[in-house]
């Protein structure tokens, strides 16, 4: 009887709100503590009451100390970081910090209080965990946490480790290791495999890894929680192993296919009695082991249209969907990435849309506006038809590097859609980004939205995000970014750019200026970026020591050298259509330079090396097969893609030391000695079979073991101003 009496004291104590809120407060300072160890002290958190179930944070300064309330810990943290940047001036992205506090900190003279009018501060894309993040360990995952509470995300997507659920599933229902090998894919891949566009490619994915992924699982959730967020888990939406039509024969399967050059998936169908059964079996066992919030992501048709438009149909199919959500979990809400409104409009006409959405209760669907900042789909849809939603910023597509964003409509269309009344139930903003780790000014300014119902002014805040970034007021570095918002910054209107451009340089070698996934339109022009570059040079004297300014003068540095790439690349080829062999050798020979001096550029910052990404794959591996497996799934995503045929070559191609003097230089260089023979022996050059000769060549790199550096080499500033001396001339004449 006592133990009982006891057990409910407890419960009684986590389950109020003041016991989660001192859980909560401890964890707050622990992050106060992680960002600024030696003056965490200074700082006092308490709690206080949500308004109207919505986030609160207040900042005050009593005795010396400075005084840190919230309603949870994520409106702590966004309190801590409103201090930071407001105050004491200093930044925390991925691309440079600059935590250099003043002695004595300084006091807020009057008390600050922010209410937050969204409900919902949504954050990552399912292929953000491949494109960024496929090798973190919980190092790497403790920072990207904390980055998360300090920029106010409350409900963040959760997938690492799901593919153990699945494997212990699959084994209780009698699968062998064997039948299942076909299916996991390997650890670069697990987006697609998880959306049930592809199995088995780069696999067979070892247990090792499903078992340690899931313990980083468990450590992502437990620290999520205690800060207050509320992790969206896996659902079911019906991929199953394609040894399934095995095992079942009876069972309504459907093959589909993604057509990016990968085997057919199989679907089970939802009318199935094995459905509802495998969701419902798959939520219990997930909940049993990592606990919920209630949120769960299930993407039916992500880049694979229904085998029908009846609108009967589709809401039959939703439907079924949320009922095998709801049968393990009474208070399931289903978060939809509303991707496929996006990417395939033909077939998601109003009836189509209207029918899927309407077959579940409002108030058990969160709809992701998922690239609202270049569509919003919430106006062509009534606002999703009475479902709350959330306005998303996509914005970076296959974690590729340019200097890109839609800066004006960042500041200004997340509060206009909110104080929109034909926005039907807006509830929140998030980031859904294919990959991180570039642009922070986008992040920044996006999260910004989050404690104000107001349009942001770019005139003021730019200027304050410069001086947290670098430390001091520098007029050039002022002048550079205002260059920078009126050209990469701003997409026209009349233009349909959906994301940045990549450099000729990191395309297949080719005589066109354009290609399906390197692709070089500019959303400006490209000489009027070169004044930036001017004045980042001329600030670099007074900003030199800031990491952020040593990060953003090589980033465009880098952009302004990728652009010439195309300039340099079309005279190649003016000289190979005249069948000039002396100009061809002379301007080949320029561009193969170029992409040197962009490797040594690059190798100046850890931000832009390849060795990382190759060292921290194979430090997953138990042993040298799984090492090497991790490494081909590494260099594989961000070169073919697939196999050495896969269309998709290119999507995910990153401008990194290592990558272009390693593998886009010798493909040029190839690609030149079989041009300057052609010239040389007055034939044409067979592109078909050089093709086929290249993509063989690619495809041994990706096989190929090699280590890379993994710390920078060289100053990025100096480096910086060695390229402006050497190019800035070359590039104004280019450009004329």
């Amino acid at each position: 009887m006592k133990l009982k009496i006891i057990f409910a004291a407890i419960l009684f104590i986590l389950t109020s709100s003041n016991g989660w809120s001192q859980d909560y407060l401890a964890s707050s300072n622990q992050l106060i503590q992680r960002v600024l160890p030696k003056l965490h002290g200074s700082f006092i958190t308490e709690s206080i009451d949500a308004k109207n179930g919505m986030d609160v944070f207040e900042i005050e300064s009593k005795n010396k100390k400075i005084i840190l309330r919230g309603s949870s810990g994520v409106a702590l943290a966004s309190a801590f970081y409103y201090y930071l940047t407001e105050y004491a001036h200093c930044q925390i992205t991925w691309n440079g910090t600059n935590l250099n506090v003043p002695k004595n900190l300084p006091e807020v003279t009057q008390k600050i209080r922010k209410e937050t009018p969204y409900e919902y501060r949504y954050y990552l894309n399912y292929c953000t965990f491949n494109y960024s993040m496929s090798w973190w360990d919980w190092e790497r995952w403790e920072k990207e946490i904390d980055w998360m509470a300090l920029h106010g995300i409350n409900i963040p997507l959760a997938i690492t480790g799901e593919e153990y659920t699945w494997y212990l599933l699959y084994k209780e229902m009698g699968f062998s290791d064997e039948e299942l090998k076909g299916f996991f894919t390997g650890p670069a891949y697990f987006s697609w495999f998880w959306m049930g566009n592809i199995d088995g490619w780069g696999g067979p994915l070892p247990v090792t890894w499903m078992k340690s992924h899931f313990e980083l699982q468990k450590k992502i959730l437990e620290r999520e929680r205690s800060l207050g967020m509320k992790p969206v888990l896996p659902a079911f939406t019906g991929h199953v192993p394609a040894a399934f039509k095995n095992k079942f024969p009876n069972a309504k399967l459907k093959a589909t296919n993604w057509t990016n050059g990968f085997a057919d998936t199989y679907i089970l169908d939802s009318e199935d009695p094995m459905f509802a059964m495998i969701g419902k079996k798959f939520l219990q066992k997930q909940t049993e082991m990592l606990g919920t919030d209630h949120l769960y992501s299930a993407d039916t048709f992500n880049e694979n249209e229904p085998p029908s438009a009846e609108p009967e149909f589709l809401s039959k199919l939703s439907a079924r969907i949320y009922d095998g959500m709801s049968a393990a979990d009474p208070k399931a809400i289903w978060v939809m990435q509303g991707w496929l409104f996006y990417s395939d409009r033909k077939f998601w006409k109003e009836a189509q849309t209207e029918a899927l959405l309407k077959a579940v209760p409002n108030d058990k669907m969160i709809l992701l506006d998922l690239a609202t900042e270049i569509e919003p789909v919430w106006k062509r849809t009534a606002g999703f038809y009475g479902k709350p939603w959330i306005w998303n910023m996509l914005h970076n597509f296959g974690g590729n590097t340019n200097l890109f964003g839609r800066m004006d409509v960042v500041a200004n269309a997340p509060s206009q859609a909110l104080n929109d009344p034909k926005s039907g139930k807006m509830k929140g903003i998030g980031l859904t980004m294919e990959g991180i780790e570039q642009n922070p000014v986008l992040y920044e300014l996006m999260m910004e939205n989050t404690w104000r119902t107001t349009p942001i002014d770019l005139n003021t805040w730019l200027p304050k995000f410069v001086f947290n970034r670098y430390g001091n007021k520098n007029t050039n570095a002022l002048k550079a970014w205002e260059i920078l918002r009126k050209t990469v910054y701003t997409v026209p209107e009349d233009k349909y750019i959906r994301d940045g451009a990549e450099s000729i340089i990191q395309a297949r070698p080719t005589f066109d200026s354009l290609t399906r996934w390197a692709k070089t339109t500019l959303n400006y022009n490209e000489r009027d970026l070169l004044p930036a570059w001017d004045e980042f040079v001329k600030a670099a004297p007074t900003c030199k020591q800031s990491d952020g300014f040593q990060y953003d003068i090589v980033d465009i540095t880098r952009q302004v050298m990728a652009n010439y790439a195309l300039s340099v690349q079309r005279k190649v080829v003016d000289a190979y259509q005249q069948k000039d062999s002396k100009r061809f050798n002379t301007e080949s020979q320029n561009f193969i330079q170029l992409i040197t001096d962009m490797d040594k550029l690059l190798a100046t910052r850890k931000d832009f090396l390849l060795g990382p990404w190759v060292s921290e794959a194979r430090k997953w591996g138990t042993n040298p097969e799984e090492k090497a497996l991790y490494e081909m799934n590494a260099k594989d995503l961000i070169t073919l893609w697939g196999d050495a045929k896969n269309p998709l070559n290119e999507y995910a191609c990153r401008q990194w030391s290592g990558l272009l003097n390693d593998f886009y230089k010798p493909r040029w260089e190839l690609f030149f000695r079989r041009a300057a023979k052609s010239l040389n022996e007055r034939t044409t050059l067979d592109l078909k079979k050089f093709n086929k000769e290249v993509s063989e060549w690619e495809w041994k790199w990706v096989n190929q073991r090699k280590d890379y550096p993994i710390q920078p080499i060289g100053n990025p500033i100096n480096t910086s101003i060695e390229m402006h001396q050497k190019y800035r001339k070359l590039m104004a004449i280019a450009h004329q």
